[in-house]
């Protein structure tokens, strides 16, 4: 189930929870104002034929998808990819994952530049808008099999802080300001 929080400002382990003491709960319709959508938990164990899956990825024409595995035995230049993953970027389209084992955070810049950590583990599934400052980590487990999903061609260019003339930044902007 996606949880969460404001994060502290510590610079340690990036893996550890860094939930401010005492903590900041952030509601799922707190996250949905920033335009960050989630399912509600999926079958991760039988995604290759589950029908909900399936309708999603109809409903919001996901047409390409892979899977990926984030684990020091499993993915080539583990250590640069964790270091990449980290830098805080945006995209100039949605990012969808759905996690199919393990744990992972994304963190995301809320409207006043703080950022938002969120815990997702096993069957959850996140949506990320275009433009939005965010970045993902592993936690503590050091493990996640994750689904992309993509509309068309996936595109997978991220453009690292500052970013702020992208058309994709100006319009998630706009979007936060009329909110």
């Amino acid at each position: 189930m996606v949880e969460a929080w404001y994060m502290d400002e510590s610079r340690e382990d990036q893996r550890a929870p860094h939930r401010l003491q005492p903590n900041r709960a952030v509601s799922l319709p707190q996250l949905a104002r920033l335009e960050c959508r989630w399912q509600l938990p999926l079958d991760a164990d039988n995604y290759e034929t589950d029908p909900c899956l399936k309708e999603i990825r109809r409903a919001e024409n996901y047409s390409w998808m892979d899977i990926i595995t984030i684990h020091k035995d499993k993915l080539p230049n583990y250590e640069e990819k964790i270091k990449t993953f980290y830098e805080e970027h945006l995209h100039v389209d949605d990012e969808i994952r759905y996690i199919l084992d393990g744990s992972g955070y994304f963190d995301v810049r809320d409207k006043d530049d703080k950022w938002i950590r969120i815990s997702m583990e096993k069957g959850d599934m996140i949506t990320l808008p275009a433009g939005i400052y965010h970045r993902f980590t592993l936690d503590e487990n050091n493990y996640v099999k994750a689904m992309r999903l993509f509309v068309g061609e996936p595109v997978w260019t991220a453009y690292n802080r500052p970013a702020d003339d992208f058309p994709a930044r100006k319009q998630y902007m706009k979007f936060l300001a009329e909110k």
